[in-house]
């Protein structure tokens, strides 16, 4: 048997709460990019409202915006990703500038320099070509390409040639000698490219560029203490003008740590330090690594020729002078006569 209790009335106190919460609905027109979740209102400032109270009214103005905006918000499909609901934003309208400055473009290559004078555009080509003596298309570079040095097995000697000199080692070096020099116009590039350019290369040039008209005082201190240096004693032993200032020592003056008392550059240099051995890549130094290939690119190539056909005609010589059999065959005679080979005389 049911009964009846007395009635709780709660209208006014939810009518009480709801005073403390403004209404989700604003009557109002803003510019939303949901992109970027971003609201702007270019309506009318309400001058009277904002002398009055600053405060208030900017604080209800954002309120009303960001209700707009939240509004919107939840007007949008959702997903739900790992027991969250997201919503899911469209495309941004709004173009933002940019945070980093454009990149610069990378300087021309000498190749593409001379084509841009000379007026050459490249044209694409097919990558598949006909091969005649396959009898099938294959690719222009790479694997099974057309015209591959693999498959050729005989190649002729030309009439010049010593017949027997090996062709196919012949090429293998033509080869090397063409992607050492690819190689080494690649690094002139990188060289070419970098801001400060190769190492000592800016000296020679001001000290091998024209000289004007009307040199400086600058220019020829400096251009009379190159000459002096331009010895084979490096200018120790070259004679000094007289009331001659000491020339003054343009190299780099070493510099050295303090043994005690700076702790901070000591920790940096062994976590510098630290961090270059564990690192995964090794950290290359390309400006280094140029200077270096190119100085050994000119080393080889201002060996003397007879100094490098003397290497490689000093190896597999047979026989020669002084081998001394044990039959005694080939020495020469008390007289200073050679014994005479078998044979009538």
């Amino acid at each position: 048997m049911a009964t009846s209790g007395p009635s709780l009335d709660v209208s006014a106190f939810l009518q009480q709460q709801t005073k403390h919460f403004k209404p989700t609905d604003v009557d109002k027109v803003i510019d939303l990019d949901l992109g970027h979740l971003l609201a702007s209102d270019i309506n009318p400032i309400d001058i009277q409202s904002l002398r009055g109270n600053r405060e208030e009214s900017l604080r209800a103005l954002a309120r009303d915006n960001t209700q707009l905006l939240i509004n919107d918000i939840f007007k949008l499909p959702t997903d739900r990703i790992q027991d969250v609901v997201v919503a899911q934003l469209p495309a941004p309208l709004t173009v933002l500038p940019r945070e980093k400055p454009l990149p610069k473009p990378k300087p021309p290559t000498k190749w593409e320099l001379y084509a841009k004078k000379k007026g050459i555009v490249n044209k694409k080509r097919s990558r598949m070509v006909w091969d005649e003596t396959q009898q099938e298309y294959r690719p222009r570079w790479g694997y099974k390409r057309v015209d591959d040095e693999k498959d050729v097995w005989c190649l002729p000697v030309p009439d010049n040639a010593d017949p027997y000199e090996d062709q196919f080692e012949k090429r293998a070096e033509a080869k090397k000698e063409r992607v050492a020099k690819n190689e080494y116009q690649r690094m002139k590039n990188i060289a070419r490219s970098q801001k400060g350019g190769i190492k000592g290369v800016r000296k020679v040039m001001e000290a091998t560029k024209v000289p004007s008209a009307k040199p400086g005082k600058h220019e020829l201190t400096h251009a009379m203490a190159l000459a002096k240096k331009s010895t084979a004693s490096a200018g120790k032993f070259t004679d000094k003008l007289r009331d001659e200032p000491l020339p003054k020592k343009t190299g780099r003056k070493r510099k050295f740590d303090a043994v005690v008392g700076d702790f901070g550059s000591e920790r940096s240099k062994h976590l510098e330090l630290v961090s270059k051995v564990g690192a995964d890549k090794a950290v290359v130094d390309v400006k280094k690594a140029v200077n270096k290939h190119i100085a050994t690119e000119d080393r080889s190539r201002d060996e003397p020729a007879a100094k490098r056909s003397k290497k490689a005609g000093g190896k597999g010589k047979k026989g020669g002078g002084g081998f001394k059999g044990k039959s005694g065959k080939g020495k020469p005679r008390k007289g200073g006569r050679p014994a005479a080979k078998g044979g009538k005389r």
